[in-house]
């Protein structure tokens, strides 16, 4: 049981930790912490929080659990405000998407990695953000990776992974570089790749009628440039090293794509597309399996 939960940043991610914790019957308190009044009220309308605070000092103190779910560039000064006012017993997780910048920001605040800090990053997520976006069953069977690092208190790991146990997750460790190689891969490639189609055919003269016919499965692959602009700038800045050479090897495959395209080279193109079928399938088949 969590007898004080401190959200800094109540939106999807923060918010659906909250109602998550309240249907399981795992926290007493959850006070959130934000910049928007208006959302903060109406995340205690809709009983997601219990109080709310704009200031995230007042908020961690005396908060068994704080968990921070802001941008990333606003992390710093989120450690430096509440680090002083910390309870003795108080343990500190995030939902940051590279967890190499949090962990630089720690240091950078407290002087040496804090034994009370569990970087952590929820797998999972939509394309709508702020309170309203949030639900409880977010993070049911879903992935959450904890970065630990070898100062981080083992109580506190603990008491963070019972917690997103509580939420439905499944909760693994690795290193903080290779979760931030794993994810420049898996989710900031494909949106990249999402914000670059969209802004590029957003930019071309033909653009209403691009949009008008476009079918489902350009809408699929769209979905994720609906995303959140300013935490996206953030993720591509803190993690710009992996992301950077993620980019570079898959533009030297879509030029190789296009030369074969450009050269109707049928044979190559088959290739390339059975066997991204065949992962992708197997992927799928791994997915229902597990």
């Amino acid at each position: 049981m969590i007898r004080r939960l401190a959200v800094i940043g109540v939106g999807l991610i923060g918010g659906s930790l909250a109602r998550a914790l309240r249907a399981a019957n795992a926290v007493e308190e959850v006070i959130g912490c934000g910049r928007a009044p208006a959302n903060l009220a109406r995340a205690r309308e809709l009983g997601v929080i219990d109080r709310f605070t704009q200031d995230p000092a007042a908020a961690a103190a005396d908060a068994d659990m704080v968990f921070i779910a802001v941008p990333l560039g606003a992390m710093r000064d989120i450690f430096a405000t509440i680090a002083p006012r910390l309870a003795p017993e108080a343990v500190v997780t995030d939902g940051g998407s590279v967890k190499g910048s949090v962990v630089a920001d720690a240091v950078s605040v407290v002087g040496r990695a804090p034994p009370w800090l569990v970087p952590g990053h929820p797998i999972a997520g939509t394309e709508h953000s702020g309170v309203e976006a949030s639900f409880a069953e977010l993070y049911r069977g879903r992935r959450v990776i904890l970065t630990p690092l070898s100062e981080t208190d083992n109580t506190a790991l603990e008491r963070v992974t019972q917690m997103w146990e509580c939420c439905g997750a499944e909760v693994t460790t690795m290193s903080v570089a290779h979760h931030d190689e794993i994810l420049a891969a898996t989710s900031h490639l494909p949106h990249m790749l999402a914000f670059g189609l969209v802004d590029t055919l957003s930019r071309m003269h033909e653009h209403e009628d691009i949009f008008r016919y476009a079918a489902g499965g350009f809408r699929d692959f769209t979905r994720i440039a609906s995303s959140n602009p300013v935490m996206w700038r953030d993720i591509c800045l803190a993690n710009r090293e992996a992301l950077s050479a993620m980019l570079a090897r898959f533009s030297v495959e879509m030029t190789d794509l296009a030369e074969s395209i450009r050269r109707a080279d049928a044979e190559r193109l088959l290739s390339i597309f059975e066997r991204a079928k065949q992962a992708r399938d197997q992927q799928v088949e791994r997915a229902r399996s597990a």
